[in-house]
């Protein structure tokens, strides 16, 4: 072990604590030392406290005390060790023993007394860094020296895994390469699986593709069951042309696999009928417009119903429906359509006659004076207003009645803002109910100025006269 200069080995065996009072000397100063004070009961060490903060230490009976003591010598809060500028103070009364160590030696507290400041009835003491000792208190002793400062200790903080939260703790690239490689893999499957990708469709080329495929299918093989003579090689003079001849002459020749006029116009009208079919079921305006305009369409036929007896014809001015019982037949006499409307009496062709328009009974609406709970400002314009309404009522109701008239009365609950809350009839003589209703209705759905408080309530009488 190294050994201060000047120590000689011979003094290691001198009295005991002399190890540590050179440890204590080679001791760094970091500042103003502290008191360490030790409480001892009954013989045990009951609780040591260091000052950390240089402050007068307080003994007593008082719970605001330092320490709490049950002295009946000293008084409830007692100094004793006051703090005085930046040097402590020993205070000691009578009735109190200890020794203390100072730079003078070790000394007893009476025999301190000649030496202490007189404060009251205290006497008082200067203690250095270096004094220690013990002060008895009744029962109790006081155990002190000076000790350097304790290093502050920090602040208690939470670790970095708590204080950072779960963010922290995600390993950020592993995640971006994680979301980055669902959204490729999912994003593929996606565009698989859905019509993205697809080639945008043309319904007009869809349909005329399809009316070109039903042209051109291929009409069904017909076979005869008939057995066919056994060819010789030689032609019977006998033999007389079959029917088919004529045909095949008349005909013309036809080639294996083509189709004839009716069948393709049976075909034609199919894919017709197909063709508007997918044009309701599709419901774009584009390719019925497509559809209408398209040239490929096989167009219908009218000669034959041309070349036939039906039709209309340029001689006579009459029309000529044909053969077979048509509800209409041609005009007798050559009148033509001159003599539709004429007299049935006279023979003579007199015109299809005048026309008079009959209309039915109309009526008249008389609004009397109205009266109000609380007056509402524009209660006799709006009220005027609705006798256009009445009388529609009115009008409506003579069409079923044509003999009816008579007078009604509307009590109407106006609400404070202005709008009508409920329209009721509060009299009715000689009008049906429902034009008594309609008149209510009317007037419900009328708006009037607000009458503000609690509301009004308005009757309107009206009278309903027929036109002479």
């Amino acid at each position: 072990m190294n050994q201060p200069p000047g120590l000689q080995p011979q003094q290691q065996s001198g009295r005991p604590g002399q190890m540590t009072a050179v440890m204590r000397a080679m001791t760094m100063a970091t500042g103003p030392k502290v008191l360490r004070i030790g409480l001892v009961h009954g013989g045990r060490v009951i609780e040591e406290r260091i000052i950390k903060q240089r402050t007068t230490v307080t003994v007593g009976a008082s719970e605001k005390a330092m320490f709490v003591v049950p002295a009946q010598s000293v008084p409830p809060q007692f100094k004793l060790f006051e703090l005085v500028g930046s040097d402590y103070y020993l205070n000691f009364v009578d009735g109190m023993t200890g020794r203390v160590a100072l730079a003078t030696g070790i000394s007893d507290i009476t025999a301190l007394k000649g030496q202490a400041k007189r404060v009251g009835n205290a006497y008082q003491i200067r203690l250095t860094d270096e004094a220690r000792g013990k002060v008895v208190i009744g029962e109790t002793t006081f155990l002190f020296q000076f000790v350097a400062p304790p290093p502050i200790q920090p602040r208690p903080q939470l670790p970095l895994a708590v204080k950072g939260g779960i963010a922290s703790q995600i390993d950020w690239t592993l995640t971006i390469i994680a979301a980055f490689s669902f959204m490729l893999h999912f994003g593929v499957i996606g565009a698989m699986y859905s019509d993205w990708m697809d080639p945008v469709l043309n319904e007009d080329m869809t349909i005329a593709g399809l009316i070109d495929l039903a042209k051109n299918v291929p009409p069904p093989v017909v076979e005869d069951d008939q057995p066919k003579p056994a060819d010789t090689g030689t032609p019977d003079k006998n033999d007389k042309p079959t029917a088919t001849a004529p045909a095949k002459a008349a005909g013309g020749p036809q080639k294996a696999g083509s189709v004839s006029d009716a069948k393709a116009a049976a075909l034609a009208q199919q894919a017709e009928a197909m063709q508007m079919q997918m044009l309701a079921a599709f419901g774009g305006n584009s390719a019925v417009q497509g559809a209408l305009n398209r040239s490929d369409i096989p167009p219908v036929d009218l000669s034959g119903a041309a070349a036939s007896g039906a039709g209309v014809s340029n001689t006579g001015g009459n029309l000529n429906l044909g053969s077979g019982g048509a509800p209409v037949q041609g005009g007798r006499g050559g009148s033509g359509l001159a003599g539709i409307g004429g007299s049935t009496t006279g023979g003579a062709n007199t015109g299809a006659g005048t026309g008079r328009d009959v209309g039915g009974p109309k009526g008249d609406a008389q609004i009397g004076g109205t009266s109000a709970t609380v007056p509402v400002n524009n209660a006799e314009r709006v009220v005027a207003g609705l006798r256009a309404k009445f009388r529609s009522c009115y009008n409506t109701g003579l069409q079923s009645d044509p003999t009816m008239q008579g007078s009604v009365t509307i009590s109407a609950k106006i609400a404070p803002n202005g709008e009508v809350s409920s329209a009721d009839i509060a009299s009715n003589n000689g009008l049906s109910s429902t034009v008594a209703s309609c008149i209510a209705r009317a007037v419900r759905n009328a708006n009037f100025d607000a009458p503000g408080g609690t509301g009004s309530t308005i009757n309107i009488p009206v009278k309903f006269l027929q036109n002479k």
